[in-house]
C-alpha cells in the first residue's frame, strides 16, 4: 500500500482520481510543525543560539489541530500496511519546509519519498512518481531561516513598539505600510492647480484645444513642470473656444499625419499581475482571487499559482498555438513574450515554476465550474492565449485642426484597429473598440462637422489631484518592484495590515490609520534613521528577501546568513533601544502633564524647571517622575478612571454628584490617581455595589448553557451560589457558577 499526503483536501481528492487502488490519499491541512505558538514550551523566545556554522534547533511544536489529524493518519497509514509514503505539499519554500516535517514524523516507514507537481493533471502526478526525490535541504534551510528573520524581527520589535500601544511590527509588513503612509502623505503634501481644458468630440474622433506651446509665458505646467499643451489658466480663453465651437459648428482639417500603433501581449499570469489583472477588470479583492486561484488549481484547472515566473511549458504553448490557429487563423499568431524574470542576466532564470496558465489549453469554458471559477479561469486562460498571439495593429491619423476665428491649434487622433491579434480573445475585458476609419474624409481643407449639445464641446475647469492612494493590487505591484515579500506572503500582509488595524480599505483605496501613522512616523524612526541599512527601510528588506533566495539556489549557506543577520538586527535594535530611553516617551510626557495638572503655578514652574515635558530628556523624565510620585503629591485621576466611573454610576442609577459624596469630595474632577487615589477607591465601591445587581441577560443565557452542555439539573447549578431560581440570581452569583465551573472543566482537560 502507498500513501499520498497533500496540503489540501481539494487538492487530495483530485489526485485520488488518478491514482487509484493500492493508494490512500490524505490531507495535512497545510503546517503540521511550526515554531512555538502561545501557550507551548518556548513560545516567549524570540531566537535560539546556535554555534555559527550551524542553524538553530528551536523546539518544533505542533499547529492548531495538526497532531490528531497526523497521528491517525499515522494510525490508518500503519493498519492499512503502508510501505512507500510520497510527500506532495506545494513545490516552494513552505512545502517543502512542510515535507520536512512530515518525513520526521513518518521516518519509521520503509520508504518516503517527496514528489512535486506544477500542475494537477495525470501526467504530471505520474510523471512526480517516478521522478520523487529526496528533501531539498536548501529549500528547507531557507524556509527556516525565513521564520527565523521573521520570529526575532517581530518578537523584539513588536516588544519595543509597545510602549506607543501598538499591536505589531513585522520583516515585510512594516516596509509595506511604510509605502501607504507615505503616499498619504504626498497626497497631504499636495497643492491643487486650477486649470480648464476643452473637448470635443467630432467623426468620433476625440479633439481638444492646444492653448499654449512650452515657450508661452502662459504656458500651463503641473508642479513637477510637466507641460500640459491643452491645459490653459485663462477661463476666459477657454471660454472663448468653446463660444467659438458652438457657433462655427465645425472644425478645418490643416495637417494629418499617417501612423501605425502596435499593442504588444503581456506574458502568462505571475501572481501579482493575476491579483492585479482580476483587480481591473472583475472588480475582485487579492484575498478572493488567491481563493479563488487556489479552487482552480486544487481542482486540476490550472498550474500552481504562487510564482514569479512567466515561463511556460512548450507541450501547453503548442496546444494553445493549435487552438489559435484553428479558431483565429494563422495570422493571429505570435512568437510567445516572457517578462523579465525570464531574461537574459536574470537572477530568476533557474526557478522550476511555470507561469500560471490553465493546464488544458484547448479548453476555453469549463463545464460544472462556478460562476466565480470559470470568471477567473477564462482570465487566466486569456491572458496565456494572449501571451502567443500577434501584436494587435491601429491605423492612426494625427490631425491639427483650426475653427473659424479662433488662433489656437486643434489635435486629435483618429484610431481604428485593422488586426486584433491578442485581443481576439481580451473582447469580453475591453470596451467598444473602432474597426473603421472616420465617416468623413481624411483629407486637408475637409471640414468636419461638430455635433453641438450641452456635453459637447465641454469646457472642463479642474485642479490637479493628489497622486492615488494604493489599492490592494497596487500595493502588491509596489511590493514586487521594491522586492520586498514573496507570491506566497502578499495577500497575507495586507490581510495582517488590516488586522492590526493599520490600514483601512475604503472603497478599494488603503488608508493609514492613525496607529498606523504612529507606527511608521514615531516608531520605526527608531530603527531607520540610524544609517542606510535601516531595518525597515525597503533596501535593507529586499536585500534580507534576496538572501533567502540564495540559501535556496545554494549560493550562499544559511547558517552564515542567519548569524550575520542577527549581528546587525542586534547592533540596530540595541541603537534604537539606546535612542529610546534618552527621549521620554508619550506615555511618561502625558502622566508627567497629569501629576502637575492641579499644581500651583510656582510648584508647576519648580517641578519642570521652566520646560514643557515634551522637551524633557528621556533621564530628566525619569528623574522627574520619580521625584514628583516619591513627594506624594495628589495628581488627578486618569481619563479612563473618570470613563469607568461614569459607566458605573449610570449603570447603578447614581447621579455623579451622589457617587462623589462616597468619597468626600464635590466634583468629580477632583478625583484623584493612582493605586492609593480616590478613583481607585470609588470604582472599588462602585464595583462592589454593581455585582449585587440582578444578573445580565448574557450571564443568564450562559449559565443556561453550563446547565445543558454539563447535562445536569439548572438547580444543581444555581445550588453553587446558594440561589434556588434563576430569577434571584446576581451579578457576583453567576460570576461565581461560571468561574466554577470553567475551573472544573480546565482541571478535567489535564487530567
Amino acid at each position: 500500500m502507498k500513501l499520498m499526503i497533500l496540503e489540501s483536501g481539494a487538492k487530495a481528492k483530485t489526485v485520488k482520481k488518478y491514482l487509484g487502488k493500492g493508494w490512500i490519499v490524505q490531507a495535512c491541512g497545510g503546517h503540521v510543525q511550526d515554531l512555538p505558538s502561545k501557550g507551548s514550551k518556548g513560545s516567549s523566545k524570540s531566537m535560539w543560539d546556535s554555534e555559527r556554522n550551524v542553524l538553530p534547533e528551536p523546539p518544533w511544536g505542533w499547529t492548531s489541530g495538526a497532531k490528531k489529524k497526523i497521528t491517525d493518519m499515522v494510525k490508518k497509514a500503519k493498519s492499512s500496511n503502508v510501505e512507500e509514503v510520497y510527500i506532495a505539499t506545494d513545490p516552494d519554500r513552505e512545502g517543502e519546509f512542510i515535507a520536512w516535517r512530515l518525513s520526521i514524523i513518518f521516518a519509521k516507514f520503509p520508504s518516503q519519498k517527496r514528489v512535486t507537481f506544477n500542475e494537477i493533471t495525470e501526467t504530471s502526478v505520474q510523471k512526480a512518481i517516478q521522478e520523487a526525490r529526496e528533501i531539498d535541504t536548501a529549500l528547507v534551510d531557507s524556509a527556516k531561516v525565513r521564520r527565523f528573520m521573521d520570529r526575532l524581527v517581530g518578537f523584539e520589535c513588536s516588544r519595543f513598539s509597545r510602549s506607543w500601544r501598538l499591536a505589531s511590527m513585522g520583516r515585510v509588513q512594516t516596509p509595506t505600510l511604510g509605502f501607504i503612509i507615505e503616499r498619504e502623505l504626498l497626497r497631504e503634501k499636495h497643492v491643487p492647480i486650477v486649470y480648464n481644458s476643452v473637448n470635443f468630440i467630432s467623426n468620433d474622433t476625440n479633439f481638444k484645444i492646444r492653448f499654449h506651446e512650452k515657450d508661452d509665458p502662459e504656458a500651463w505646467l503641473d508642479d513637477s513642470g510637466k507641460h500640459f499643451p491643452d491645459r490653459t489658466f485663462n477661463q476666459d480663453l477657454a471660454a472663448e473656444a468653446i463660444t467659438k465651437l458652438n457657433k462655427n459648428m465645425s472644425i478645418e482639417i490643416q495637417s494629418i499625419k499617417e501612423g501605425k500603433n502596435k499593442r504588444s501581449p503581456k506574458p502568462p499570469f505571475t501572481t501579482d499581475t493575476m491579483l492585479q489583472s482580476a483587480s481591473s477588470n472583475l472588480g475582485w479583492s487579492v484575498a478572493r482571487t488567491s481563493a479563488v486561484a487556489g479552487e482552480l488549481y486544487n481542482s486540476g484547472h490550472v498550474t500552481y499559482i504562487r510564482t514569479d515566473s512567466t515561463r511556460t511549458n512548450e507541450d501547453a504553448r503548442k496546444t494553445i498555438k493549435e487552438y489559435i490557429k484553428q479558431t483565429y487563423g494563422e495570422n493571429h499568431l505570435g512568437p510567445g513574450v516572457l517578462g523579465s524574470d525570464a531574461k537574459k542576466g536574470s537572477s530568476n532564470v533557474q526557478d522550476a515554476h511555470e507561469a500560471i496558465r490553465p493546464t488544458r489549453p484547448e479548453i476555453h469554458n469549463i463545464d460544472g465550474l462556478k460562476d466565480e471559477q470559470q470568471l477567473l479561469y477564462r482570465l487566466i486562460w486569456a491572458r496565456f492565449a494572449g501571451s502567443q498571439m500577434s501584436s494587435s495593429i491601429r491605423e492612426t491619423r494625427a490631425i491639427v485642426a483650426k475653427t473659424e476665428d479662433f488662433d489656437k491649434n486643434i489635435t486629435g487622433t483618429a484610431s481604428w484597429r485593422t488586426h486584433a491579434g491578442w485581443e481576439a480573445v481580451y473582447e469580453p475585458y475591453h470596451k467598444s473598440i473602432k474597426l473603421e476609419p472616420p465617416q468623413s474624409e481624411l483629407a486637408e481643407g475637409v471640414l468636419w462637422e461638430i455635433e453641438c449639445n450641452e456635453e459637447n464641446p465641454q469646457l472642463v475647469s479642474d485642479q490637479t489631484k493628489p497622486p492615488r492612494r494604493f489599492s490592494e493590487s497596487s500595493i502588491v505591484q509596489e511590493m514586487k518592484k521594491a522586492g520586498i515579500g514573496r507570491p506566497s506572503t502578499y495577500v497575507s500582509t495586507i490581510q495582517t495590515l488590516s488586522r492590526r488595524k493599520y490600514v483601512e480599505n475604503n472603497s478599494g483605496a488603503l488608508i493609514p490609520t492613525d496607529a498606523g501613522r504612529t507606527l511608521w512616523l514615531e516608531v520605526v524612526p527608531f530603527y531607520n534613521e540610524q544609517n542606510e541599512r535601516g531595518l525597515f527601510a525597503t533596501q535593507f528588506t529586499a536585500k534580507m528577501e534576496s538572501d533567502l533566495d540564495t540559501i535556496e539556489n545554494s549560493s550562499q549557506s544559511a547558517p552564515e546568513v542567519w548569524h550575520n543577520f542577527v549581528d546587525v538586527f542586534k547592533e540596530m535594535n540595541d541603537a534604537a533601544k539606546t535612542k529610546k530611553r534618552s527621549i521620554p516617551s508619550k506615555k511618561q510626557i502625558e502622566l508627567l502633564k497629569n501629576l502637575t495638572k492641579n499644581m500651583t503655578e510656582s510648584e508647576r514652574n519648580k517641578v519642570l524647571d521652566g520646560k514643557k515635558p515634551e522637551e524633557f530628556t528621556g533621564e530628566e523624565m525619569r528623574n522627574t517622575l520619580d521625584k514628583v510620585i516619591a513627594d506624594g503629591g495628589d495628581f488627578p485621576a486618569s481619563e479612563k478612571q473618570i470613563a469607568l466611573v461614569i459607566k458605573l454610576a449610570d449603570q447603578l442609577g447614581h447621579s455623579l454628584k451622589d457617587i462623589c459624596k462616597i468619597v468626600n469630595i464635590d466634583d468629580i474632577n477632583s478625583l484623584t490617581g493612582g493605586k492609593d487615589g480616590s478613583a481607585s477607591q470609588l470604582i472599588d465601591t462602585l464595583i462592589k455595589e454593581s455585582q449585587a445587581l440582578p444578573a445580565s441577560e448574557a450571564q443568564v443565557k450562559l449559565v443556561n448553557k453550563l446547565a445543558v452542555r454539563e447535562e445536569v439539573p439548572l438547580s444543581d447549578i444555581l445550588a453553587i451560589a446558594d440561589i434556588v431560581t434563576i430569577d434571584e440570581m446576581t451579578k457576583q452569583d453567576a460570576s461565581k457558577i461560571i468561574d466554577t465551573v470553567m475551573k472544573k472543566n480546565k482541571k478535567s482537560k489535564k487530567k
